[in-house]
């Protein structure tokens, strides 16, 4: 198989404007064919996993009532039954429901996850302004405000996906009161999220991380 070509970037700072030099971002990482089935497999193993599987309903032995026997046995011309809270009357016990007990976790092996990372980075990178690389991303205080203005610099609107390398407290601070902005650390990067995103904003030391896991 031929080793995938590096591809070159444009890199920005916080004010929106290109800088002269270009970033070169590893072709087995960001310019891969990208492989549906495992992008696929690795956002359901994520959203499966993420279900609290809390949903539980009542059997015929948990549901309060139905002591007395509804009718007599025989002469009514009706059915027998021995309770009303027989799942054949309304207000009776569940038959086959959940139980609070269930079980929706799956994996997936890190070979084919790794594959699911970098055919997400590779279809992000190739979509037409999907990708933003951003020298450094620092904000003298926590303020929502300046997030914002950084965002409108970049163009970056609807879901936007920050990828950063270290913890920026202003940055994580500013960013809780943006409702479609996520911040992320670069070692917790996921599928769903980037697919998500309508906008991923890497920030420049946080490719060096992605690179050096994933390559």
């Amino acid at each position: 198989m031929a080793t995938a070509k590096s591809i070159k970037v444009d890199v920005y700072n916080m004010q929106g404007e290109v800088l002269e030099t270009k970033l070169t971002l590893k072709g087995e990482v960001f310019n891969i064919d990208p492989h549906k089935q495992a992008m696929y497999n690795a956002v359901r193993v994520q959203q499966s996993n993420a279900r609290q599987a809390t949903a539980k309903t009542k059997k015929r032995d948990e549901v309060s009532g139905g002591g007395k026997k509804p009718w007599r046995q025989k002469g009514t011309g009706r059915a027998r039954a021995g309770s009303t809270r027989s799942p054949l009357f309304t207000g009776g016990g569940t038959v086959f429901g959940p139980t609070g007990e269930q079980n929706y976790k799956i994996k997936q092996n890190k070979k084919e996850h790794d594959l699911a990372l970098r055919s997400a980075l590779s279809y992000v990178a190739h979509e037409k302004d999907r990708l933003r690389v951003l020298d450094e991303l620092s904000l003298k205080e926590a303020k929502t405000k300046e997030l914002v203005s950084v965002l409108k610099a970049l163009k970056a609107s609807d879901k936007v996906l920050i990828v950063y390398k270290e913890e920026d407290e202003h940055v994580l601070l500013s960013a809780r009161n943006i409702s479609n902005l996520k911040t992320l650390n670069a070692r917790d990067i996921n599928v769903y999220d980037l697919l998500n995103a309508k906008t991923v904003i890497l920030v420049k030391d946080a490719v060096k991380v992605i690179e050096e896991a994933l390559a």
